[in-house]
């Protein structure tokens, strides 16, 4: 079944094709149309810390998973894994993101094209669908986004922008890769645009027995959008992503599993409109999100298999209205609403008798909010000062107002200095509030407040892009279970305090090498999992001719892989990337990469061993 649904996608991509060519050729794109996905907010002009992965880089990775290469080219940003392919959910699971130690109950927001991602009933979100194939850059906002985006982006928003033609044409990528645990990955993707019509499609299919026995996993993805510009003012679009996964997990060296298994099928859809009038813009987004999923939570080698799966259909719905100001020189107001309805439910079947439904749960939330943000720049912008709020209502928790401020100097063109204070906050799930023992309905979110300071610089005219960031977080009413009259009872108790600084530089040395780094260090004030205390990438990048060469260093220092019992983890990998572009009418890339090249032994997750030496080597076609 997979295979057909991803030659569906393929199929989808040429009937883009067919259906362009046979659009009015005299219908001429207006000259005032950007052709970007709708957004709510240029992250660029927020005095946060945003870090812009491109599709170059992307591209040079060889990747088909968005999450490895976010953690190699962010700093302070971290990812769970368990092993060579897929994260899974449910026990076990990995694909954990935390930024600056702040990520674990999903507390990073994730968005495709601004649309929030993440599962209802229990609130996680959803790493097995974060793909590569068709993506133009991601953008991620290291610090508080609650002001914009509201709960879940408490530890910061990474928001995934796909990518879309520019010029009128068609143009695509056909891209098949193989290598060690016979793994299989195929991807295709094309962009078209004829006129005022412009769509994209991409399908993905991944395969992995995976590094230890038990551990096999597919995926297939499968995406498609269109936009069309009503005129010089107006464009309007629509998407739809449809994913499909099945991962099993063999659980740790300590507690094996046998027959522990994750199959789900989740989708996406929305439709937007958009405006720019000079100084007015904007825009409107409604979305929904749904999924289906299947969980047989495996057994003990020596015990007996579960009479039952575990069953879960979730969905999150909503709309956004945001516009911009400008009304005079300098200034930006920005105003928003968002509405959103999210939930779910979960049941148990038996296996023989799949009628046979037991432990039935079913609820939802509505949330609505509104927010205002001013930015006023002086001095032909050199000094720029921002201040915004947010009023959201739950009808769980009643009010939370999220304050943010914070100012950009730029001296130079060459130079920049951010400061910021902000407010993040996370609504507790739908687990947290009323399944389980530790279930309590009385639940308030949890909330940190955030300071940080960016210094960046541009030196050797512009080859040499550097930055420092420094940060505070201080986190309050943190969601924890605890013992009420001998009874585990979920409370709002818990807090933290982080700390750190950030240190990243590019350096392009000559037309053929260039180099760059990041490096993060994090203080807590006690023990945190998967939040390693020291994070170095170095990588360098060699360009003869056709030829590209990268050749990556990832040292983690002090990871805490387990909290009982306490155990601690440092490595060092080193990685090389290789690629050879045959030019002609239709340039083809043959490339070679190799991970863990000295063969180190170490695990991101206590008793999940990742892979030894592995191999990925492929061929991709553009058109």
């Amino acid at each position: 079944m997979v295979d057909f649904r991803f030659l569906a996608a393929a199929l989808s991509a040429t009937a883009l094709t067919v259906f362009a060519d046979n659009i009015d050729e005299g219908i001429n794109l207006p000259e005032a149309v950007v052709t970007a996905p709708a957004k709510v907010h240029n992250v660029e002009l927020l005095p946060l810390n945003v870090s812009i992965v491109d599709s170059a880089t992307i591209e040079r990775s060889a990747e088909t998973s968005l999450l490895p290469i976010l953690v190699n080219q962010v700093p302070g940003l971290f990812v769970t894994e368990r092993g060579f392919a897929g994260y899974g959910v449910s026990g076990g699971s990995a694909g954990a993101v935390n930024i600056r130690g702040v990520g674990q109950g999903n507390k990073v927001l994730f968005m495709i094209d601004g649309q929030p991602q993440w599962a209802g009933v229990f609130g996680h979100s959803l790493p097995d669908t974060y793909v590569a194939n068709g993506v133009e850059r991601v953008e991620v906002v290291k610090g508080p986004s609650s002001l914009i985006y509201g709960s879940n982006a408490m530890g910061g928003s990474i928001n995934i922008i796909t990518s879309r033609a520019k010029n009128d044409g068609v143009s695509g990528r056909a891209r098949a890769m193989f290598g060690s645990f016979t793994t299989e990955k195929f991807a295709v993707a094309t962009n078209v645009r004829r006129g005022r019509f412009g769509a994209s499609a991409s399908g993905q299919l991944d395969r992995s027995n995976g590094n230890r026995r038990g551990s096999d996993f597919w995926l297939a993805n499968e995406f498609l959008q269109m936009q069309y510009s009503l005129s010089k003012n107006w464009e309007t679009g629509a998407n739809v992503t449809m994913s499909q996964t099945k991962a099993n997990n063999p659980g740790t060296l300590q507690s094996p599993l046998e027959s522990m298994w994750t199959d789900l099928q989740r989708g996406t859809a929305s439709v937007y409109a958009k405006n720019h009038y000079g100084k007015f813009t904007g825009g409107a987004q409604g979305y929904i999100n749904w999924g289906r999923n299947k969980v047989d939570d495996g057994h003990a080698p020596d015990a007996a298999p579960k009479d039952y799966l575990f069953n879960s259909t979730d969905y999150n719905m909503g709309f956004m209205l945001y516009e911009t100001l400008s009304m005079w020189k300098g200034s930006d107001i920005s105003l928003g609403l968002d509405f959103v309805h999210w939930g779910g439910h979960n049941w148990n079947t038996d296996k023989e008798n799949p009628s046979l439904r037991s432990s039935e749960f079913r609820e939802h939330e509505n949330e609505v909010a509104g927010y205002v943000m001013a930015q006023q720049g002086f001095w032909g912008d050199v000094l720029s000062l921002n201040a915004g709020v947010r009023l959201q209502h739950s009808s769980q928790y009643g009010n939370e107002w999220v304050p943010q401020a914070g100012f950009i100097v730029k001296p130079g063109w060459d130079s920049s200095i951010k400061f910021s204070f902000g407010k993040g906050f996370r609504a507790p799930n739908l687990r947290e509030l009323y399944l389980y023992a530790p279930a309590n309905p009385d639940l308030k979110p949890e909330y940190l407040y955030n300071y940080e300071l960016e210094l960046r610089r541009m030196m050797l005219g512009g080859r040499l892009n550097a930055g420092i960031a420094l940060f505070y977080i201080d986190g309050k009413n943190m969601i924890q279970t605890q013992r009420i009259d001998g009874r585990p009872k979920n409370m709002n108790t818990g807090s933290f305090k982080n700390s750190g600084v950030e240190v990243d530089a590019t350096f392009f040395i000559d037309s053929r090498w260039s180099a760059g780094m990041n490096y993060s260090y994090l203080h807590t004030d006690r023990p945190l999992l998967s939040a390693p205390k020291n994070k170095l990438n170095v990588e360098v990048n060699f360009r003869p001719g056709d030829f590209h060469f990268t050749l990556e260093s990832n040292t983690i220092w002090s990871l805490i892989t387990s909290e009982e019992p306490l155990k601690k983890q440092d490595y060092s990998l080193l990685n090389l990337r290789s690629a050879y572009t045959m030019q002609g009418k239709v340039p083809v890339t043959y490339s070679l990469k190799i991970d863990n090249i000295l063969d180190k032994h170490y695990d991101i997750i206590y008793g999940c061993p990742m892979p030894g030496v592995t191999f990925m080597g492929g061929v991709e076609i553009k058109f």
